[in-house]
């Protein structure tokens, strides 16, 4: 990844969430959990989507409970989510593929609809609301967690992994897609602003397969000799905590940021003709699930 020399940005001397509503996409384990605490800590009130929730009695933190395989409760939570009112919008949900192709009830690609589809269906069903211009001139933020700026791309005639199906290749779909993604919400709706976020190789569960299959004793080793070299979701929402409020970040739609926080330049392949050709075929693959029609980018 290449460091971006253009946007810089100094962490404030105290952090205040105070009065801020955000909606977290995947706030209900992992990082998304970690940094709806670390929000929550500083005033803030959260939605967080999920399949479960263990934060009952935390002040500030709220559930809205969905299965993000479906692409239908997605398009649920995309009309629920209170878009007028938020200030920030995360996604953090995500796997990594399986050794074999596995489909969700819509016959999507595992991690293809998890990792990536649900938020184009989310926002796609409260963009619209998000980008309607506000009476203080505040811009909401919405923020992508991914991989960005690592060159990965989309294997765009076979998104959905029907043709043939190697897991990195799956994955990578993904990767691609989230990165197209924050370049079409950017050039779709002016008056936000969206970030894609790549956090490294964070201790989740995600990363318990990567390698070798869960339970295994090279899993169990891979497991331990990786939490050496890793550093936990505590320690990530931490250090990028105040990315999230600080104001050098207004008008700088479709940046992208490292684990650390410094600005990332986009992967080369990103450009409009290459990302309006995969959100196209995205569009294309999640109308199966009888959500989201097919609509272009804004010049």
């Amino acid at each position: 990844m290449k460091r971006d020399k253009t946007l810089a940005w100094t962490p404030p001397a105290t952090i205040d969430f105070t009065g801020k509503k955000i909606a977290i996409v995947g706030g209900t384990g992992g990082i998304g959990r970690a940094l709806a605490h670390q929000f929550a800590a500083k005033g803030a009130q959260i939605i967080v989507v999920g399949r479960t929730f263990r934060d009952e009695g935390i002040a500030g933190i709220n559930p809205l409970l969905a299965d993000l395989s479906k692409m239908k409760e997605a398009e649920r939570v995309g009309q629920t989510l209170p878009a007028e009112e938020l200030d920030i919008l995360l996604f953090t949900t995500g796997i990594f593929a399986d050794y074999v192709r596995q489909e969700t009830a819509d016959g999507l690609e595992q991690d293809v609809a998890i990792g990536y589809l649900n938020r184009l269906v989310i926002l796609r069903n409260m963009g619209a609301r998000l980008n309607q211009p506000r009476p203080d001139h505040k811009r909401p933020r919405v923020f992508i967690m991914g991989y960005p700026g690592t060159g990965r791309q989309a294997v765009i005639d076979d998104l959905n992994s029907e043709k043939s199906y190697a897991r990195w290749t799956a994955h990578q779909n993904s990767v691609a897609g989230n990165e197209a993604l924050v370049y079409d919400i950017s050039k779709r709706y002016p008056n936000l602003d969206v970030f894609g976020l790549n956090p490294g190789f964070v201790q989740t569960d995600i990363r318990d397969e990567i390698f070798f299959k869960r339970g295994g004793l090279l899993n169990k080793i891979g497991y331990w000799i990786t939490a050496f070299m890793t550093r936990t979701p505590e320690d990530y929402a931490q250090r990028v905590l105040p990315l999230f409020i600080v104001p050098e970040l207004t008008g700088q739609s479709g940046k992208h940021f490292d684990k650390n926080g410094n600005a990332i330049l986009p992967s080369n392949w990103v450009n409009d003709a290459n990302c309006k050709e995969l959100i196209r075929a995205s569009e294309k693959l999640i109308s199966r699930a009888g959500v989201c029609q097919e609509s272009e980018v804004r010049d």
